[in-house]
């Protein structure tokens, strides 16, 4: 099915940074995309219109009860001038996932891409050409129904804005501090862990507030049943690698199935790695501290791609992991996966779609 989705350019065209001043989530481009909802017409009236504020009754569902889901993807500029997405039919499908644990009606997969497609071409000219810059795009979807009775919104406002971000890493691939969080939970199996939806990240805040006091940058979630099994670094899936073997924590329904968790899979066992989908314990990851065999650890996400974790604090213990350094299997999965994206190596998965 084709959709038809018409343009309003904006007539105050904004001045666009300059590329190396780009940072994550500071500056948007001059359009956004606009699907609505209600229950007599479905999803329907898509749209590309100018960026500006949204109008909303206070007594909108968002408000008071968190009907909310967004996805996260980027868009990148080739040396030869194509334009790249990476593997928005994953963020397609768990922007639906994350639909219907929220009691938000699911979105047509083929609307997603035509509308990806279609708000790209008309602001294509803000994808940044730098090495290692890209536009970052966050599709969304919000209650809109003005009820504070607690159930379901029957009204519902689907958007897309794009806004052109820096290098994660402009001084190279480094490390992290991460800090192994037992006081605080983010999720539960059974509850919306999950899904990509705003409260799980509320939830996360104070413990992530705690963790930059004491000079870490991110926050290891421990399970909540009992407190000692790993689920997620802050906004990233987790990988170990304990004497030669691959390990990450099971897709048990209360952490995110990342997408670069995904492809990072999907490269180490090409590659012929051993990789784990399986509970991994704090004890374990110390105990393997302590005998040597914990040799590498790093984040996964559609920011950094990869973050090497070169130190985690556990209560009173402090886990060294490879002297500090980024390692070897970071920095392969790195280059890979970031080589596809711009381009510049083969994609022998079919992941990257080309801006038509």
């Amino acid at each position: 099915m084709a959709y038809t989705i018409p343009v309003e350019r904006t007539k105050a065209a904004k001045s666009k940074p300059s590329e190396d001043q780009l940072v994550f989530g500071k500056y948007y481009t001059d359009h956004m995309f606009i699907l609505d909802y209600d229950t007599e017409n479905g999803w329907h009236d898509p749209r590309i219109t100018p960026y500006q504020p949204l109008v909303l009754d206070p007594a909108a569902k968002v408000f008071h009860y968190g009907q909310s889901i967004f996805e996260g993807l980027k868009a990148y500029r080739t040396e030869d001038g194509r334009i790249l997405m990476f593997r928005p039919d994953m963020n397609a499908k768990r922007l639906n996932q994350s639909n219907y644990r929220m009691c938000i009606p699911p979105i047509d997969e083929e609307m997603f891409h035509e509308a990806l497609q279609a708000l790209l071409q008309v602001d294509q000219d803000w994808i940044p050409s730098t090495e290692g810059t890209s536009l970052y795009i966050r599709p969304f979807v919000i209650a809109t129904q003005p009820n504070l009775g607690v159930a379901p919104s029957t009204k519902y406002r689907f958007m897309i804005i794009l806004s052109p971000v820096g290098s994660y890493y402009a001084e190279g691939i480094h490390p992290v501090k991460i800090f192994v969080e037992s006081e605080y939970v983010r999720t539960v199996k059974g509850g919306t862990g999950m899904a990509k939806t705003a409260g799980n990240y509320a939830a996360s805040l104070v413990a992530q507030q705690e963790a930059n006091k004491v000079g870490y940058t991110q926050v290891l979630w421990l399970d909540a049943l009992h407190g000692k099994y790993i689920e997620e670094v802050g906004s990233m899936n987790v990988f170990f690698k304990i004497n030669g073997i691959v390990v990450t924590p099971a897709l048990t329904g209360s952490i995110l199935n990342g997408i670069t968790r995904d492809s990072v899979i999907h490269l180490l066992q090409e590659w012929g790695v051993p990789v784990e989908e399986r509970q991994v314990s704090i004890d374990e990851l110390y105990k393997a501290h302590l005998d040597g065999t914990l040799e590498e650890a790093f984040g996964t996400g559609t920011a950094a791609v990869i973050s090497p974790i070169g130190e985690m604090r556990w209560g009173d213990k402090v886990i060294p992991i490879n002297n500090g350094e980024t390692g070897e299997i970071s920095s392969k999965v790195y280059d890979t996966i970031t080589g596809i994206q711009y381009g510049t190596i083969e994609d022998p998965f079919n992941w990257v779609v080309e801006l038509k």
